[in-house]
């Protein structure tokens, strides 16, 4: 039976690993012929028996770290006699106690493409911006930045009115090189997006990306920097400026996908590109200047409260 010959399969070395380390590319051979194992986790079963019993059937939990609501640990997903022999085959994150807006984002939706122009950001997504702020949701960032929580992570920081750090992103394991990303935090508070980056700050955001990348490849030497790629979002899940910087082979998905990530290459590109043309003159001039194309997903307040009555020509009021 064809079923049998997995068992005789004998490792020669690791082809490759992707799909952020759920696949493995395995050369190898059976019965002396040479063969490829290709190895890809399953998806999970959703139905109700098995989603009903799926935290309790954890084992080996291990927390990799907490700040405000949100933990993220690793896992084991079949339980065993002896757990220390156990090695995580998941990586959790937890977010407790979740909000309405954490059950939108997170919700499977339908997703639309909007252009939001000058005038739409000053007149409707910047007072929008403003009230998320005011809610009080960005708790967790300001732990980290004046230094209550993950400060055993930060692997680079430099103070001051220009200052930023860099520590890992919770999404990542920590170990797959492959899937590595990083997230560089801004101290200062008074640039929220990308939209707040002017032709004053070109030299500061090329400095940033010069000390992120050369943290980097310091911390993990055998990564190069023409292996980085760095990108904001926008929209951002949250507002306050910050850059993710991941190895180029992490498979894109939404989060790196055209409509979400904007390159950092092509911003200051663009600022540049206002400066020759603006001389001397006009260093507010910046990204709130221009309109940016993005896609958001049905459920979110920015379609259904903003971007929506738009398109069907209704008053909005964000106030």
């Amino acid at each position: 039976m064809v079923e049998a010959m997995i068992p005789q399969f004998k490792l020669g070395r690791l082809l490759n690993q992707d799909q952020a380390g759920r696949r493995i590319v395995l050369l190898g051979s059976i019965f002396s012929q040479p063969a490829i194992l290709i190895a890809e986790r399953a998806a999970f079963a959703t139905d109700i028996t098995h989603l009903s019993a799926f935290a309790a059937s954890l084992a080996n939990i291990k927390n990799l770290g907490a700040n405000d609501i949100y933990s993220w640990f690793l896992a084991s997903s079949t339980s065993h006699s002896d757990p220390a022999s156990q090695r995580p085959d998941l990586k959790l994150n937890l977010i407790y106690p979740c909000t309405q807006q954490h059950v939108k984002k997170y919700s499977q939706q339908g997703l639309r493409m909007v252009t939001e122009t000058p005038d739409i950001y000053r007149d409707h997504v910047r007072p929008y911006m403003q009230k998320k702020r005011e809610e009080g949701r960005l708790n967790w960032v300001f732990n980290i930045i004046e230094g209550r929580k993950e400060q055993e992570d930060v692997i680079y920081r430099e103070h001051g009115d220009e200052g930023f750090l860099l520590l890992p992103d919770l999404n990542w394991d920590r170990k797959a090189m492959s899937s590595l990303h990083l997230l560089g935090l801004v101290e200062r508070r008074d640039i929220w997006s990308v939209r707040d980056l002017q032709r004053k700050h070109i030299t500061w955001v090329k400095h940033m990306r010069e000390k992120l990348l050369d943290a980097t490849v310091k911390l993990y030497p055998e990564l190069d920097k023409d292996q980085l790629k760095l990108y904001v979002h926008y929209q951002p899940t949250y507002y306050h400026f910050h850059i993710h910087i991941v190895h180029v082979a992490l498979e894109s998905g939404g989060t790196q996908a055209t409509g979400k990530a904007l390159g950092l290459e092509n911003i200051i590109s663009q600022l540049e590109m206002m400066q020759a043309r603006l001389g001397d003159a006009g260093d507010e001039a910046g990204m709130a200047d221009v309109s940016l194309t993005y896609h958001l997903g049905e459920a979110s307040e920015l379609w259904t409260d903003i971007f929506q009555p738009i398109k069907e020509g209704v008053v909005v009021d964000v106030k």
